[in-house]
């Protein structure tokens, strides 16, 4: 289908799907985004939804929710407030009417908003749009239920199979808006239910039937084009956080010549990397769904023992569990990936809403002196890079390493260009081979202070291990107080060595000025684009994003001496920045801090760095 000239050109635009939580939200607009890449716009999406697993329908609580910034230019965020907003029911309404740009378009499905439903929702009033003044608003109410069940009439569905099809017609309208093609989803319908061609007829009938229906509606909303983005020349696809963090595990196993072993337990928000390793046995990955999170990790610890890459997958709760295992991992300095994708806590907390406040628990949540390196992505794309990194650092270096992502970024996706394995380097193991005299098991590299790797069976190289302490070389039980002491020493200072092995930390912006903006994670979309905005003003404002966390990068010392301010900026309440004061106590952190399940927004940031440069 193609539609009549005279759409209206955007640069870019943001668009909120909102519903019930069987609604099919996600999925509609997992779709618009997956057709928005195809066409080659850049894009960067942020799924919503409750945490439980059926919310009660209807109400504020049950809002799910999905919002895409798609655009011609580099888009790193998926936008504060939407241009549009789709309202399935009255309680989405409710909760998302508030991240609507002012004089946006909200589209409603007009037959939800009954009595009923209105009042489940909260309204006090039968006038939803006065209630929540949104009078200066463009409100499209479209009959979206009905028509969809005037478009399946004839099709012979059971009644609660025709209404759940109403996103499809919710999703044509927005592909009519937005001026997008619907052979891409058609092609889904077909492939995904491809033993039930009723369905795929009545979601293909249902998408159309939006479509037009949004055409012969052009009075009341313009058609908008959104061009390709200019973009790095290469294959490319959408990917979420979880996926690419799978594959970067996948990319390390085949660059070490490692078998990749996977140990976890389903977990909010990680569940998924399992779920995409345990796909992957056709490339030789073995996956095991343990039955709690210590024999997760301890499956692993004895996977890596016999000489495989070993990856544990986990969010904050799942990683208090696996801290005891992670210090036998240190103690036998066997190579270990502890992916934690981070969510809202305490307890089980906001298990499906984004949080930073894992990080001491990374760093120090262990009995003893127990280091591990640390490591943390910023965007779904980059988790490809730094879990091949974290594997990297893990198996060079003989030791525990913990990765950090976070459920913003985890379940976010954005386009990402597919490397050739030629760009990623070869990973060394130390695997040391039958026949080497005078081995000794804690014998180290002189430059990286790491061990060799023995693989049980092999003749000759017999060795004890265990989470009691061990002798410096031979790896036998030792109660000596002074070896003890240098055993602590060097586990430390194998950690701290990786820093000779990892990039300088980079400023975006000017090396020197008035204003550090310093982040570290899944933040950096939000900060970063602050940060340009200010630039562009004329402001001396850089950024320094951390994605090396132990250790940090040779040069932040020199980095953060050349700004007459630093402010770290982080969604928990200080931890980086207390770090940093640990690290390099001599330089005045200032922080700004947000903890409500919720990424920050571009304009809270500019709004405060504005302020800082004021004062």
């Amino acid at each position: 289908m193609s539609k009549k000239a005279g759409a209206i050109e955007r640069e870019e635009v943001v668009i909120r799907f909102s519903g019930d939580s069987g609604d099919g939200m996600q999925l509609t607009g997992n779709l618009f985004s997956d057709t928005s890449a195809f066409i080659g716009n850049d894009l960067s999406t942020f799924p919503d939804y409750p945490s439980e697993i059926r919310a009660p329908q209807g109400t504020v609580g049950g809002v799910s929710g999905f919002q895409v910034h798609v655009g011609q230019t580099a888009i790193k965020t998926p936008g504060d407030y939407a241009d549009i907003l789709i309202a399935m029911n009255p309680a989405a309404l409710k909760a998302t009417a508030k991240w609507v740009k002012e004089g946006g378009t909200i589209i409603i499905d007009e037959d939800s908003f009954d009595e009923k439903g209105l009042k489940k929702a909260g309204y006090k009033t039968e006038d939803p749009i006065k209630e929540d003044k949104l009078d200066g608003y463009n409100i499209i109410e479209a009959p979206i239920s009905s028509l969809t069940k005037e478009a399946l009439k004839d099709m012979g569905l059971d009644p609660k199979s025709i209404l759940r099809s109403k996103n499809m017609f919710a999703l044509g309208m927005v592909y009519w808006i937005f001026d997008r093609p619907l052979n891409y989803t058609e092609e889904f319908f077909e492939k995904k239910f491809k033993k039930k061609p009723l369905v795929i007829d009545a979601n293909k009938t249902v998408l159309r039937a939006g479509y037009n229906y949004a055409e012969t509606m052009e009075h009341l909303t313009p058609s908008y084009k959104i061009s390709p983005a200019k973009i790095e020349s290469g294959t490319y696809r959408n990917i979420n956080g979880n996926l690419a963090t799978a594959w970067g595990f996948i990319a390390a196993a085949e660059k070490a010549n490692l078998e990749l072993f996977c140990g976890s337990y389903p977990i909010t928000p990680a569940t998924e990397i399992l779920q995409e390793l345990s796909n992957r046995n056709d490339l030789g990955v073995k996956t095991f769904q343990a039955e709690d999170e210590i024999a997760g990790i301890c499956t692993s610890i004895g996977a890596s023992f016999a000489g495989d890459l070993a990856v544990t997958t986990t969010s904050g709760p799942g990683l208090a569990l696996k801290a005891e295992a992670i210090g036998l991992a240190v103690m036998t300095e066997l190579p270990l990936v502890i992916v934690n994708v981070q969510r809202g806590g305490p307890s089980t907390g906001l298990p499906t809403k984004p949080e930073q406040s894992d990080l001491m628990q990374a760093l120090y949540g262990r009995n003893g002196e127990s280091p591990v390196a640390v490591i943390a992505a910023s965007t779904p794309s980059d988790c490809f890079h730094y879990a091949f990194e974290a594997a990297r650092i893990s198996v060079e270096h003989m030791t525990p390493v913990i990765l950090l992502t976070d459920g913003f970024i985890a379940n976010g996706s954005e386009p990402w260009r597919i490397p050739l394995m030629s760009e990623y380097p070869e990973i060394n193991a130390p695997v040391v081979k039958e026949g080497t005299e005078n081995w000794q098991p804690y014998a180290r590299d002189a430059e990286k202070l790491a061990r060799t790797w023995a693989v049980p069976g092999t003749k000759g190289l017999e060795h004890r291990i265990g989470g009691l302490e061990k002798d410096e070389l031979t790896g036998a039980v030792s109660h000596d107080p002074m070896n003890h002491q240098k055993m602590i020493d060097i586990r430390e200072e194998k950690v701290q060595r990786i820093a000779n092995t990892i990039p300088k930390l980079k400023v975006e912006g000017e090396e020197s000025g008035e204003l550090l903006v310093v982040g570290w994670g899944g933040t950096y979309g939000h900060v970063a684009t602050a940060v340009s905005q200010i630039q562009a003003k004329g402001k001396k404002v850089s950024l320094a994003h951390f994605n090396y966390i132990k250790p940090l990068p040779l040069n932040v010392k020199d980095v953060f001496s050349k700004f007459n301010k630093i402010v770290v900026c982080e969604n928990n309440m200080g931890q980086f920045a207390d770090y940093l004061r640990m690290t390099n106590p001599e330089f005045k952190y200032l922080q700004y801090n947000k903890v409500q399940g919720l990424p920050f927004t571009i304009i809270e940031l500019e709004e405060h760095f504005e302020k800082i440069l004021e004062d």
